[in-house]
């Protein structure tokens, strides 16, 4: 059985949100799209999660949610994090943490995904080892999911590629999240897995990572502290596509999708039937 899966790039506020609700469910329909996994770890105010903002993308049409660095920001999604089984914060957190590092959906078609969260140890926070933590995670995931897929929230692009190795045969899926910034180079790897380095950001484009630029130049300009309000300008939702055979646990085939708040700029139209191809990569 093939199955489609969107995986969409960190929500950055309250325009990374808006995109989320008017353009995924129409995306999903396009594109029979059978599981959404969104990063929202910067979704409330650029910063953290909380248990609305979490309620309102599961009505939005996500079915996993991830985060990151920011998981904690926000004390109340806490709750959320020890009773639900579709969020996962990152799994090579120490082992106290609140929440779990993997998530579980069951799709419609009836073949379950997981999605487990590792978080990056070049030039971020302490953690655990994340190999350590993947290898350590997989024998039970096989027991629980159909196909396994792995969140590497990281700041080293050789730290992400290592790990898409490290992986490769033994996941279906293995992408990048953290930087904001989308890469090219998403490929099918030597034993079936497919691999992203970074699948961008999902907010205001005209912006340093979606902050406000101008807040962000005094600030390395002077070395001093400056609030970074979230920009506005040119949102857009950066996501990838990849569509995953549930018998054999390969993927067969990863792109990259980029749809503008406008939808105009980057959704062009295939010739043969007229649906959405959604497939342009002019970023």
């Amino acid at each position: 059985m093939k199955l489609n899966i969107l995986c969409v790039g960190d929500i950055v506020g309250r325009p990374g949100r808006r995109i989320i609700a008017d353009k995924l469910k129409p995306l999903v329909r396009d594109l029979d799209i059978d599981c959404v996994i969104v990063d929202a770890e910067n979704a409330a105010g650029g910063s953290g999660l909380t248990p609305q903002i979490y309620n309102k993308l599961l009505r939005y049409g996500v079915n996993l949610v991830t985060l990151g660095d920011h998981t904690y920001r926000k004390r109340d999604i806490i709750k959320t994090l020890e009773t639900s089984e579709n969020i996962a914060r990152p799994g090579n957190y120490s082992e106290p943490a609140a929440g779990r590092g993997f998530g579980i959906y069951k799709t419609s078609k009836g073949p379950t995904v997981a999605v487990v969260v590792l978080i990056g140890r070049l030039f971020m926070k302490p953690a655990d080892c994340p190999y350590n933590t993947i290898d350590r995670f997989l024998p039970q995931l096989k027991e629980k999911a159909d196909i396994i897929i792995v969140e590497f929230h990281a700041e080293a692009t050789s730290e992400k590629i290592a790990m898409g190795y490290h992986l490769d045969g033994r996941v279906s899926l293995c992408f990048g999240t953290h930087t904001h910034v989308v890469t090219a180079d998403e490929r099918i790897m030597p034993k079936g897995t497919a691999y992203i380095t970074d699948i961008g950001m999902t907010g205001a484009h005209d912006s340093v990572l979606g902050r406000g630029v101008e807040s962000v130049l005094k600030s390395f300009r002077t070395q001093m502290p400056f609030p970074f309000e979230i920009a506005t300008g040119n949102v857009k939702m950066n996501s990838i596509l990849v569509t995953v055979d549930s018998n054999t646990k390969k993927a067969e085939c990863i792109r990259r999708i980029a749809i503008g708040s406008d939808g105009e700029d980057t959704t062009n139209y295939d010739s043969d039937d007229g649906r959405p191809e959604y497939f342009n990569n002019n970023f």
